[in-house]
């Protein structure tokens, strides 16, 4: 596909462009808005291909919980190996869509590696994460940074507390995820592991604080992300921080949502999760 097309589609989804803005613009591109509007299946999430493990999977337990956290009720969804304790836990951090299907997804795939899973939505105070995408993203812009983070570095104590834990965690996101991700790192003393996907990078002036282990995962065409890149590197290595970079060339920013047939990229996407179980194994168990 144009990588126009994707970056146009990036656009839309973190500036955020209205629909109708991306619409127009797409038309531009193709040259049509019939064409516009065949494309547009490709790029966003197709709930459909979420499931790659069922939500009734004979090894895994799963659930919804409510837990409070700074005076709000903040939801999270769940997923562990049946009749296991003294697991490794690990916060899954969605997108800028919320706890969608493809995230629970994401949970349960954590679980079937032998961990304590755990997916809090952000969007928990407006009642938790619409089904509408644009919804979804239009409630991201009202967050309030500070209490947003405040909530998952406290979900990060409830998961730390969970009695089948080992007392160890982690947490992986993506995107609007990759970015809490690196700021969790920043923010938690005993957080172990951290690894974000193409997500914002902390401000290099925070990053001696990290004592988790860090990786790091981004998408060589994914300038936007990519330029924060060498500050970030070059304040790890001051800090003598523990951490891994991964560059996977010619991919897109979103390369292991595996529901975005626009921006999936299987080769890149298996490496990239081998890598993050591995580096899981090293720091967890």
């Amino acid at each position: 596909m144009d990588q126009k097309i994707i970056n146009l589609y990036d656009e839309y989804t973190h500036k955020p462009l209205s629909r109708e803005v991306f619409l127009k613009k797409l038309a531009m591109i193709t040259g049509s808005m019939a064409m516009a509007l065949t494309l547009v299946p490709l790029l966003e999430n197709n709930k459909a291909k979420a499931a790659t493990i069922a939500e009734d999977d004979d090894d895994l337990d799963t659930e919804t919980i409510a837990y409070e956290v700074n005076d709000i009720t903040m939801f999270a969804y769940t997923a562990k190996p049946k009749k296991r304790m003294n697991m490794g836990a690990v916060m899954v951090i969605h997108e800028n869509r919320g706890l969608n299907d493809h995230i629970k997804d994401v949970t349960r795939r954590v679980a079937k590696a032998g961990y304590m899973a755990m997916a809090p939505d952000a969007l928990s105070e407006s009642g938790g994460t619409p089904a509408n995408e644009d919804e979804a993203r239009n409630l991201f812009t009202k967050l309030d940074p500070k209490k947003n983070l405040a909530n998952f570095v406290k979900s990060v104590e409830i998961l730390r507390l969970r009695k089948e834990t080992n007392r160890k965690v982690g947490c992986v996101g993506f995107c609007w995820g990759g970015g809490i991700a690196n700021q969790l790192a920043v923010n938690v003393p005993n957080l172990n592991a951290a690894v974000a996907f193409y997500g914002a990078q902390p401000n290099a002036a925070d990053v001696p604080k990290i004592k988790a282990a860090v990786q790091l995962h981004y998408a060589g065409l994914d300038e936007r992300i990519d330029a924060g890149i060498p500050a970030y590197e070059e304040a790890l290595k001051k800090a003598n921080i523990k951490y891994e970079l991964f560059m996977y060339p010619g991919v897109n920013h979103a390369f292991h949502n595996d529901t975005s047939e626009a921006r999936y990229n299987a080769d890149a996407a298996l490496h990239a999760w081998k890598r993050t179980l591995d580096f899981f194994e090293a720091n967890l168990k």
